[in-house]
């Protein structure tokens, strides 16, 4: 007979095979007709409302895995957010000026930028811009991002120009804006300063080199032959602009007579200094700094004085424990010069070639220049040795070619200001931080930074606001002049600074305050893009309806503590007095399988868009949450796999949750008091999950708690639970107490599960509330990401039934270990053909199995099971519990495939046990 037809087989319309290439693109549709975004912002318009502020990617190029990874991120946070009860409204954002576009733009023009009209850069560097901020857009739709795409934020558009002019304007009202000549950090290849946020650091070989400073005068007693000051370092090209010689204020100092000279250095390095030669000092005659302050040393071959200064900044590590210093070509030089009052020299052009100044190697770039300087030392006789010196060294992060301090005349923002530094710093500790060091990475960046060079001498970017006076060359700037600029650029966009005449910009009487003079012409050089971005919350927070600032949230890749973090932070406090975000998080990078960097010159990147198309966008989500975030993250074919191994496992068990509540009525669960304990334990596992998950993901670590969630899966439910109830699924009627209870615990499972994936699996759990719940229609009236959070049932908290079945489950590990000895042996090829014999390891055990005699059998799915104070030759035995494992007595079901000794002792189904035989009774089968 065929007794198929009397058990409650799975059926369920979603298949195992998940076909997300062709399923996320149709959901994309129906989600953005069925406008879910728009209402989920509307659904919750009186709900507290949740900001995470968007860092704005760069618009160029298509979208990479570290866009993916922060995008992502951010969008699993917002849908959790959403769940739990808050608006959140996240409106995307694009970095759309800059020298990467302007390069691209020119390279695509293909003329010399000195022959190029502003106009016709700006305009093309537009066009590209926005060619790919529509790229990026589709990119990150597809990963399933919700946004207000109709309504981002683009630092190109006319109204967020203007904000820039007046938030500029906001600094220079306050005396943070200054135009002063100091050491910039500077591009030869680029033709432009950069700021501390646009420089990438590599190893770099260059000459390290020891060179003798002749001393004219001194008054020393004892030194009665020529004496000279050795220094060492590894930019010879900075010597012609050598004005002073730095000691430390604290450090010994001596002469070394070696082959008729004296040679000063620092005690401590002189015996690895006269190594390199192996040589020995004739003599030593220790200075004091008396004896340092009334030397008169001359420059190595220019006819000037080297002033000795004294500094911390010297350091004993390496060289000679005496700095050159040029205060035109760095930054701690520059400080020892303000305080010695040294001249601040810098002879080199905006191509990093010599100028006038330096008629021996004119023209000539100072890179290239390196070579020439030393071997005219070593003529002069005043180079002592040369080596080359791998290190790591300052690159431009766009060319990647090694930069230069020089000193150019630039705009700065104060950031030094010691109120502003002050109760800057003061309130890191009130930002909460993901992790917890990026308040001390952070607060080390901000300490003691130098002054934000803000001007860029590029034409792609918002132009400063200010004039110079024909007269006298003064720069003017002011709030009269920021009220003319900012509503015309506010309307027109910064074509209007080139289009306009400068009459229009003009404030009524304006006169320059150094000379009087009243005509003037424009600056020509435009705000660092870091400015653009570092004002969004200005320029977006404080601005759109339904935001707030400071945002909640602000969350971007590590490097962005000196970049994003750091501007926004700088300009928040300037002009609000306080942080523009109260909780900051940050992301490792993405690295390949081995570990290394991806580089497109090194062939290792892998694009998001590459594993969407083959494996879906899901799969890409969740090999983010499979990884720590809180690190470097690696990715290539293998990592992937195991996401999509991950995946299956996942939506296996939706499959089996979904097919056993076919014919199960939602609204008409069994009471948790009638449940039986089974299936009490599995919402008391859920309930300790879904704890753990709410710890996780609200300390922004979707990584554990989808671990959590994935072991639950794996291990709680495929492994135990799930097991175990199927027999009970299968055979009993789905409206008697063993089926209702065993569904009700399901359905419970599949809707918490569902909610929390939700954020991580957004295509593959609407496709479960979809086939499940909505039955599908063709457009999505409602939709899972319109939910709510399930929370768990304060009575599934059940410690008692927890200790029990726990208890059950170790002693079933040590049950599947006798079996498979005996699978082995080849005496069985099912577990249910087998009976097992269980020896107790204690009398809390033998009480416990005593109590569920009658379902041991279920628990350990065997045909019988039961206990005994001793067996004999144990088939498996480990932390004191015995099991005998040996092949079922009687004959099997057709029904269930147990055996047992009574099938046969019933007439109308001799074939079924007496289990099954009553069921089916009672369902009135008639066998055909």
């Amino acid at each position: 007979m065929d007794y198929s037809k009397t058990v409650n087989l799975p059926d369920t319309p979603f298949s195992m095979k998940a076909g997300l290439t062709n399923l996320e693109p149709l959901y994309l549709q129906k989600w953005d007709k069925a406008e879910i975004y728009q209402r989920q912002q509307e659904n919750r318009k009186d709900a507290d409302v949740f900001i995470l502020h968007d860092g704005p990617p760069y618009a160029n190029g298509e979208i990479h895995i570290g866009h993916g990874i922060n995008k992502i991120y951010k969008d699993i946070i917002l849908k959790y957010k959403f769940l739990r009860g808050f608006k959140t409204p996240y409106i995307p954002g694009w970095d759309c000026h800059g020298l990467p576009i302007e390069l691209k733009a020119m390279e695509q023009l293909g003329q010399d930028v000195k022959e190029m009209q502003p106009l016709k850069i700006i305009g093309k560097c537009r066009d590209y811009a926005m060619k790919y901020v529509k790229i990026q857009m589709e990119g990150f739709k597809r990963l399933g991002v919700f946004a207000d795409w109709e309504n981002p934020y683009l630092t190109l558009s006319s109204q967020y120009e203007g904000s820039i002019v007046e938030a500029f304007g906001r600094l220079v009202e306050k005396g943070y804006i200054y135009r002063g000549l100091r050491p910039i950090l500077w591009c030869p290849n680029c033709g432009t300063a950069l700021a501390d946020a646009e420089v990438e650091y590599h190893d770099h070989t260059s000459p390290a080199i020891f060179v003798l400073f002749p001393v004219k005068s001194h008054q020393v007693p004892g030194l009665d032959k020529p004496v000279s000051v050795m220094i060492w370092t590894t930019t010879p090209w900075t010597l012609p602009a050598n004005t002073g010689l730095s000691f430390h204020p604290e450090e010994e100092y001596a002469a070394y007579l070696l082959h008729g000279e004296y040679i000063i250095m620092a005690r401590k390095l002189a015996d690895s200094v006269l190594s390199i030669h192996g040589h020995a000092a004739e003599k030593e005659v220790r200075l004091t700094r008396a004896d340092l302050e009334n030397l008169s040393v001359a420059h190595p071959w220019i006819d000037r004085e080297s002033k000795i200064v004294f500094g911390e900044h010297v350091t004993m590590d390496t060289g000679t424990g005496v700095v050159h210093t040029a205060p035109g070509h760095g930054m701690e030089d520059y400080f020892a010069g303000l305080a010695y009052g040294l001249p601040m020299l810098s002879p080199v052009d905006d191509e990093g070639r010599f100028t006038d100044d330096v008629p021996e190697w004119k023209g000539m770039k100072v890179g290239e220049a390196n070579n020439a300087i030393i071997e005219f030392l070593s003529a002069k006789g005043r180079l002592y040795h040369r080596s080359d010196l791998l290190h790591s060294y300052p690159h431009c992060w766009r060319c990647k070619k090694p930069v230069i301090f020089r000193s150019k005349p630039q705009w700065f923002f104060k950031v030094s200001d010691k109120e502003l530094s002050k109760n800057t710093i003061s309130f890191l500790d009130k930002i909460k931080w993901y992790p917890k060091w990026g308040e001390e990475r952070f607060r080390n960046m901000l300490e003691g930074r130098p002054d934000w060079c803000l001007s860029r001498q590029r034409r792609w970017g918002v132009p400063i606001p200010a004039f110079y006076c024909k007269k006298c060359g003064d720069a003017v700037t002011n709030k009269e002049i920021i009220d003319k600029v900012k509503p015309i650029i506010s309307a027109e966009g910064i074509e209007a600074w080139y289009k306009r005449d400068i009459a229009d910009f003009i404030p009524e009487g304006l006169a320059c305050p150094k000379c009087g003079h009243q005509e003037f012409e424009k600056e020509k050089d435009i705000l660092d893009v870091w400015f653009d971005s570092g004002v969004s919350h200005f320029a977006v927070l404080d601005r759109r309806d339904n935001l707030h600032s400071p945002a909640d949230v602000y969350l971007e890749g590590n490097d962005q503590y000196r970049g994003w973090f750091q501007s926004s932070m700088w300009m928040s406090m300037a002009i609000h007095g306080r942080p523009p975000y109260k909780a900051v998080i940050t992301h490792g990078m993405a690295l390949d399988e081995q570990g290394k960097p991806m580089h497109k010159s090194h062939g290792n990147t892998i694009a998001p868009k590459a594993v969407y198309e083959k494996f879906g966008a899901d799969v890409f989500r969740l090999w983010f949450v499979t990884e720590d975030s809180t690190h470097e993250m690696r990715i290539g074919e293998v990592m992937i796999q195991k996401s999509v191994d991950s995946y299956r496992k996942i939506r296996n068990t939706f499959r089996y949750l979904m097919g056993n509540l076919k014919h199960f009525d939602q609204t008409e669960p069994l009471a948790y008091k009638e449940m039986m304990d089974i299936d009490k334990y599995a919402l008391a596992l859920l309930h300790g999950l879904t704890q753990r998950v709410e710890k996780f993901y609200d300390g922004y670590e979707f990584f554990r708690g989808f671990r959590e969630i994935y072991n639950f899966c794996a291990i709680d439910m495929s492994n135990r639970y799930l097991d175990i109830l199927k027999d009970r699924l299968y055979i009993y009627p789905a409206d008697s107490v063993e089926g209702r209870s065993g569904r009700t615990a399901l359905s419970y499972i599949l809707k918490s599960l569902m909610t929390m994936l939700a954020p991580i699996l957004p295509f593959t759990m609407e496709e479960v509330f979809q086939k499940f719940y909505a039955a599908e229609k063709e457009t999505f009236n409602e939709s899972v990401h319109l939910g709510a959070w399930i929370g768990a049932a304060a009575e599934w908290d059940n410690p008692a039934i927890v200790k029990k079945f726990d208890e059950i489950m170790n002693i079933r590990e040590t049950a599947l270990k006798a079996l498979e000895n005996l699978r082995t042996a080849g005496m069985i090829g099912n577990s249910v053909d087998a009976k097992i014999t269980i020896k107790p390891a204690n009398p809390e055990q033998k009480k416990l199995l005593e109590e569920y005699k009658d379902q041991l059998r279920y628990f350990f799915i065997v045909s019988r099971a039961e206990a005994a104070d001793t067996v004999t030759l144990p088939t498996a035995e480990e932390n004191g519990v015995a099991v005998y494992a040996e092949k079922a007595e009687g004959e099997k079901c057709d029904r269930c495939w147990n055996y047992s000794t009574h099938v046969g002792e019933d007439h109308d189904h001799p074939t079924l046990c007496e289990r099954c035989a009553p069921i089916v009774k009672v369902s009135g089968f008639k066998a055909e």
